[in-house]
């Protein structure tokens, strides 16, 4: 039987997977629905239509699938996707999806997401990332795989965070990260490439090379953004094992936000 604490609330129609573990105080809606081998801490909030997959591990206060601050918002049936593997700590905010979007907030597999983070409506994160503690997401913010948020950063809405990226402690992101690009500030600019995380991701030398050229391109080299695409487009020739990584950059780059620009 799923090892529900007794002064646990959990709607009838909820589904949960008889290996489920809900502890004290916690209140469960009728819409939630959680995968095996999830454990939810004591005195959390798990309501709207919201999808919890199997093996996360969601500890204290913690509140997912309310609805989202968004005044706009009128009952509709938006969603909260969350995948597997992922550890939700003390007091994180996930709020569902919104009508003037997908409809869903989505969180991949395996990330790590600390204390009191905040994703609001629409966001979609990928597998892998860490949000350290504090880490705040507005609406609609998109975070690819392996990205890393250093404590305390702010994230305006609508901006993309590029896939292996990382940003410095209080950074305040106004506009897009491209993939592998480290950054600081308020608001954030460009300091490096990410090149320890890739080393410890088991990238190449072959490819961390092409990721300094690009690097050189966006940032050392006093080039238009489309130029500096160009180039990088071109480092598919010189370096054919970068390919995926030189396609990836250029799709982020081909998106950018002409308001928002990316970080320079």
């Amino acid at each position: 039987m799923t090892a529900i604490h007794a002064t646990a609330l959990v709607d009838p129609t909820a589904e949960l997977d008889s290996s489920v573990t809900v502890g004290p105080y916690t209140v469960i809606g009728p819409h939630v629905k959680i995968g095996a081998g999830t454990t939810v801490g004591p005195h959390c909030v798990l309501e709207g239509h919201t999808t919890i997959g199997c093996d996360n591990r969601i500890f204290q206060f913690a509140s997912l699938g309310a609805i989202p601050q968004d005044k706009k918002y009128a009952g509709e049936p938006c969603e909260l996707v969350i995948g597997n593997r992922n550890t939700i700590r003390e007091f994180c905010t996930f709020n569902i999806g919104s009508p003037g979007d997908v409809g869903v907030t989505r969180v991949g597999d395996d990330n790590w997401l600390m204390a009191y983070v905040h994703l609001a409506h629409d966001c979609q994160v990928g597998s892998h990332t860490i949000f350290a503690n504090n880490s705040q997401l507005a609406g609609h913010v998109h975070v690819g795989d392996w990205a890393i948020l250093g404590g305390f950063t702010v994230v305006h809405q609508f901006v993309r965070i590029g896939a292996h990226s990382m940003t410095a402690m209080c950074t305040l992101l106004f506009a897009d990260l491209p993939p592998f690009v480290m950054c600081q500030g308020q608001p954030a600019a460009a300091r490096s490439m990410n090149f320890e995380g890739l080393r410890r991701r088991g990238f190449s030398p072959e490819r961390i090379s092409a990721v300094k050229v690009m690097h050189k391109a966006l940032y050392r080299d006093d080039l238009t953004l489309q130029a500096a695409r160009e180039r990088i487009a071109d480092l598919t020739q010189s370096h054919p094992e970068s390919a995926p990584d030189v396609q990836m950059m250029v799709s982020f780059l081909v998106q950018a936000s002409p308001q928002r620009g990316i970080v320079r």
